[in-house]
C-alpha cells in the first residue's frame, strides 16, 4: 500500500525546520549506506549529533506520530528515528532496496514500512522524484512541503536525479504490529469503514460486528 500522508507540517513548521537545516552540517549520504545501496547513492544527509537535530527530530516526528493517517495506515511498533537527506543538481539515488533489519547498539528493528517527509515544494527542484516499483507498474512520488508518503520497504525504489534547485525529505522506517504489507492494507480498509459507523451509528449491531472483527484481525497477525 502506497499512503499519501497530507499535512504533516504546517507552513510555520516547515519554515522552522528550513531554519535548521540551512545551518546544518551536511556529510556525504553513503556513509549511511550498506554496501550495495552505497553504489548507487549520491547523496547529503545531516551529520548525526548536529545543533538542532533533536529539536528538528521532535518536530518532524511528532508530528508525524500523531497524525491518524499515520498511525492507521503504519500500525507503529517501533519508529527509526529519521535522517535528513539533501539532493542538489546531479545527486540520485539509484534502484536499491532498504535493509530488512535497521538499528544500532543492540536495538534492532525490522523494517516493514519506509516513510518519505518532504521538507520544500516540487516547485523548487526539477527531477528528484521518488519512483517506487510495485506489480502494477512504477508509482512516482514528488509531494507537497509537508506532505508524506508511506509504501513498504520490500518495494525496490529509487530518487531520479535533480537537475535544478535542491530536494528537502526526511526518511525514517517503521516496524508495523503487522508485519504482511496485504493484511496492513485490508486493516486499514476495514478501519475506515470502522471509523465512519462508529460516528454515524455508533450502536447498530453491524457496527459491533466490524469493530470485533478489525481488533480480533489485529490480535490474530499482530507480531507481539
Amino acid at each position: 500500500m502506497l499512503l499519501a500522508i497530507p499535512n504533516v507540517l504546517k507552513a510555520d513548521e516547515l519554515q522552522l525546520a528550513r531554519s535548521w537545516l540551512a545551518d546544518a552540517p551536511f556529510v556525504d549520504g553513503r556513509l549511511s549506506a550498506g554496501a550495495t545501496a552505497r553504489r548507487v547513492k549520491s547523496n547529503q544527509e545531516v551529520e548525526p549529533g548536529a545543533p538542532d537535530l533533536e529539536r528538528l527530530n521532535r518536530l518532524v516526528m511528532g508530528n508525524l506520530v500523531r497524525h491518524p493517517l499515520y498511525r492507521a495506515g503504519a500500525m507503529p511498533l517501533h519508529v527509526a528515528t529519521p535522517f535528513y537527506a539533501r539532493y542538489r543538481p546531479g545527486m540520485a539515488y539509484g534502484d536499491h532496496l532498504d535493509d530488512p533489519i535497521m538499528g544500532a547498539e543492540g536495538v534492532l528493528y525490522r523494517s516493514d514500512i519506509a516513510i518519505t517527509v518532504f521538507l520544500n515544494a516540487p516547485e523548487e527542484y526539477d527531477g528528484g522524484e521518488l519512483i517506487i516499483r510495485t506489480p502494477g507498474g512504477d508509482q512516482v512520488v514528488k509531494s507537497p512541503a509537508g506532505d508524506a508518503v508511506l509504501y513498504p520497504a520490500s518495494s525496490i525504489h529509487q530518487v531520479s536525479p535533480v537537475t535544478r534547485g535542491e530536494r528537502l525529505v526526511a526518511v525514517t522506517w517503521v516496524q508495523s504490529l503487522v508485519r504482511d504489507p496485504a493484511r496492513r492494507e485490508l486493516l486499514f480498509g476495514l478501519n475506515a469503514a470502522r471509523e465512519k459507523l462508529l460516528h454515524s451509528a455508533a450502536g447498530a449491531p453491524e457496527t459491533g460486528q466490524v469493530n470485533a472483527a478489525y481488533l480480533n484481525l489485529i490480535r490474530m497477525w499482530s507480531d507481539i
